[in-house]
């Protein structure tokens, strides 16, 4: 019971904003949003020349308004559902210290609200079942195999350039870099997961983008008894037929490819072959359909996102621009990108790192307690909610120092904590056990679209860019990010 759940926690010394019944403080966070979406439009007006990167109180204004009262661990409630909100690297060392990866959940409530789209994947599967998940998947992501999808992400890179070439030639120099990418790191994920034509990784693709935006866009409930069903039910019931689509879009991708003969040289180079061989162990075609929607959503969004805001901050810093084209030239020389040769780009591992800490696409991490956990003197009680601000501890001056708000990507140059003064304070890929899977995919998909973008053309932000990050599930440029691209 909730209720008693938040007896417990207040008992055990957890407090925060006051929640009305039956909606907890969702209203108050729409208030909050409100305000913030107003100051943005009036902001906006003069928004290129005052791009700021203190992010939090834009992304989760509720949030930031809170901790001034509350400090940065109390509790929020989401409907009936409490949620322990914690912002202190401190705290979730101590509080994750004894927990095993297999002894965290998932808050039930986001499993129930996220069924379309995840599914019983493993972002949301627990306990055994996610140990079982997690070692037919592991395989997949070895080093060599990683390797061989380089190709086919660079393939994809440069004919997205190619047609960037074209439209700067017919006199089109401004190009919304965030749906070019976006659609381009879909069409990556298509072919390096399912090894499908990206005819076919499209529609999957349009009708995960649309379930996202109509999970994430309309007024959300979450928490609330029957909350979306009576509040939005249009919304809700577009999203459960999206999610029915797309399984049944990709129980027939999976059925042709097991009808196949298996296509040795095939099998090695996607991430479903893998899975399908499944070294003794597999997934039933329902397990295969949701790790697909995962690796769909987690495989393509974070790494677009992630060279997105970074194509925005090089272009507010071209003088990283050249450091990191000469450290390109240097490694690779004016050949073709080597897989080999990526782990020589280090600069480039500086830029995303910061990039990730200040622009964190995955802006938050939820987990639920298994069992009672101790901290210090309190207790979080078993069945607890918890919700992980990363956006705030990766912009927390206590912890990086007056310039947090700055970028500055040489603060990695000689720590991977970033001179964090916590190691728990820069959590890109989330922690622990639970730590995201396809992690080195990413950073290998980065370094080549990057390198790909910055050998090929110059950039600066257009006078059309908005400055407005908000959150759809992952951390975006509400407005896109058009910026005026120069052929080198």
């Amino acid at each position: 019971m909730p209720k008693l759940r938040y007896r417990k926690l207040k008992a055990n010394g957890f407090e925060g904003p006051t929640p009305n019944f039956p909606l907890g403080n969702i209203n108050d966070m729409k208030k909050e949003l409100m305000k913030k979406a107003s100051a943005t439009f009036s902001s906006s007006l003069n928004s290129v020349f005052a791009i700021g990167h203190d992010i939090h109180s834009l992304a989760f204004p509720y949030f930031a308004s809170w901790q001034k009262l509350h400090g940065k661990v109390f509790i929020y409630w989401l409907g009936t559902e409490p949620f322990l909100y914690i912002a202190d690297p401190e705290f979730i060392k101590k509080m994750s210290a004894g927990v095993m990866g297999k002894s965290w959940g998932k808050p039930t409530v986001f499993k129930r609200d996220r069924k379309a789209m995840f599914g019983k994947g493993l972002v949301m599967v627990e306990g055994d079942e996610w140990v079982r998940h997690r070692h037919i998947i592991t395989p997949a992501f070895t080093t060599a195999n990683v390797k061989g999808m380089a190709s086919l992400m660079a393939d994809s890179a440069t004919h997205m350039l190619d047609r960037w070439t074209a439209l700067v030639n017919s006199g089109n120099p401004e190009i919304d870099v965030e749906s070019e990418i976006i659609s381009t790191t879909g069409e990556i994920i298509a072919k390096t997961s399912f090894g499908i034509s990206f005819i076919d990784g499209e529609k999957v693709f349009e009708k995960l983008r649309s379930m996202q935006v109509t999970l994430f866009k309309s007024t959300r409930y979450v928490g609330v008894p029957y909350g979306n069903q009576i509040m939005c039910p249009k919304e809700t019931l577009k999203a459960n037929n999206l999610g029915k689509e797309i399984d049944l879009l990709l129980m027939s991708i999976i059925d042709n490819r097991k009808k196949m003969n298996k296509d040795v040289d095939r099998a090695e180079h996607d991430l479903l072959s893998l899975l399908l061989a499944g070294n003794g162990r597999t997934l039933s075609t329902r397990e295969m359909v949701d790790e697909c929607k995962t690796f769909f959503f987690g495989g393509h969004e974070t790494t677009a996102l992630a060279l997105t805001w970074t194509l925005l901050l090089l272009a507010q810093h071209p003088e990283w621009q050249t450091q990191l084209r000469e450290e390109i030239k240097q490694v690779m020389g004016d050949g073709v990108i080597d897989p080999t040769k990526l782990a020589g780009l280090r600069k480039i591992g500086w830029v995303m790192n910061e990039v990730l800490r200040l622009y964190s696409p995955a802006p938050n991490v939820q987990r639920q307690a298994r069992e009672d956990i101790q901290v210090d003197d309190l207790v979080i009680p078993n069945g607890t909610n918890m919700w992980i601000d990363l956006v705030s501890m990766h912009h927390d001056k206590q912890l990086w120092g007056e310039d947090v708000d700055e970028f500055k990507p040489e603060r990695f140059k000689d720590d991977i904590h970033g001179g964090c003064k916590h190691k728990m304070g820069f959590m890109p890929f989330g922690f622990g056990g639970r730590m995201c899977i396809g992690r080195n995919l990413t950073m290998m998909e980065y370094k080549i679209v990057l390198s790909l973008i910055l050998t090929r053309f110059s950039f600066s932000i257009s006078p059309n860019y908005v400055h407005c990050p908000s959150i759809v599930l992952s951390l975006r440029p509400s407005k896109g990010l058009p910026l005026i691209l120069q052929p080198l």
